[in-house]
């Protein structure tokens, strides 16, 4: 239960912004404040930001799907039943909500080219049919998935803390749920990649490896490795890893010519330069933003280069600048092949 002295005081008057999100959440905030929080990001100065209801948000969304999957598909085994809940509660998932109920417009936010990747990421989601269980071909800014959280733990502690009522109200919003026919309809990306390469006769590998909260894992084909995913949880990065892997397939061989040896997150900013002077392109462009206390601050980079388009990348967290910027570097140079731009 939360202390009620460490939430924000009642907002003396409703604004028009707070009763549109209401209409859409269809749930009336008796503390208004609440919600503002809610859809604040840190870079938004002077202002408590969404953080603290985002990490409690993630814990409830997981304890509740969790609750709901289990009752609802009583003879499903554990391991089904973990990845049902990663495909209802994943950055991906919960950022394509973020989108279909226009959240995404009430975010305040100082944010450097968050409109282009909203744009970006919106244009795709609208080709999509229906639920996707795995993630689509563009990548979810996170920072969309986190307002999602953080106003589900606005709900909750508006709600009284009450389980049951908060899932009656955010149902809804989460749906279409995912369930077992989603997962059999669209097949894992792990096991369609294993099948491709084994199929054309080549020795296909996924490791991993975690760099502070976040797991990178590295697909390799023959010895070369040829992409990347990254995720707070390991069977999403190697899930992550093995997607990007089969999106790319027809342009394989040019990526792995331009790679001359394994792909290593420590030389990726000087990668990404050589890429960029090989072709003269103006030099990386890289923006670092800080949150968390002083105590134990967390850096997110973006990075943008310019070709004949603007490519805009955001990495993970890190605990320093520097390993931020790598993080961003990496990032940037996977979508660059992805396009074909290696």
């Amino acid at each position: 239960m939360v202390s009620p002295a460490s939430l924000p005081s009642p907002a003396p008057e409703r604004g028009s912004w707070v009763s549109d999100v209401e209409a859409i959440l269809n749930y009336e905030f008796k503390n208004p404040k609440l919600l503002e929080q809610a859809l604040t990001h840190s870079s938004v100065p002077d202002a408590p930001s969404y953080e603290r209801l985002e990490f409690f948000g993630d814990r409830v969304l997981n304890l509740v799907v969790s609750d709901h999957l289990f009752w609802a598909y009583p003879d499903l085994k554990q391991g089904k039943l973990t990845k049902l809940l990663w495909a209802n509660v994943s950055t991906e998932k919960l950022a394509r909500v973020a989108v279909h109920r226009g959240l995404y417009q009430f975010l305040r936010d100082k944010m450097q080219y968050s409109d282009d990747q909203v744009s970006e990421f919106a244009g795709a989601v609208k080709k999509e049919d229906g639920a996707v269980a795995h993630g689509g071909l563009v990548k979810a800014p996170k920072f969309l998935a986190d307002i999602v959280e953080s106003v589900a733990a606005a709900i909750y502690i508006d709600a009284g803390s009450d389980l049951k009522k908060f899932w009656k109200i955010f149902k809804g919003l989460l749906e279409p749920i995912v369930g077992p026919k989603e997962l059999q309809q669209q097949p894992q990306p792990i096991t369609m990649l294993y099948e491709v390469y084994q199929k054309q006769g080549k020795d296909v590998k996924i490791t991993h490896e975690k760099i502070d909260s976040t797991y990178i894992a590295r697909v390799s084909v023959d010895g070369k490795d040829v992409a990347l995913g990254t995720s707070e949880h390991k069977e999403i990065a190697r899930i992550n890893a093995a997607r990007r892997c089969l999106s790319q397939l027809p342009q394989l061989e040019p990526v792995i010519r331009w790679f001359d040896g394994p792909l290593q997150i420590e030389d990726a900013e000087q990668k990404l330069n050589e890429l960029c002077d090989k072709n003269n392109w103006p030099k990386p462009d890289y923006r670092t933003e800080e949150s968390g206390p002083l105590h134990s601050k967390e850096y997110a980079c973006t990075v943008v280069v310019k070709s004949d388009v603007v490519h805009t990348e955001v990495g993970e967290k890190r605990s320093s600048k520097k390993e931020a910027r790598r993080c961003a570097a990496d990032r940037m140079l996977l979508a660059l092949s992805q396009s074909n731009n290696l």
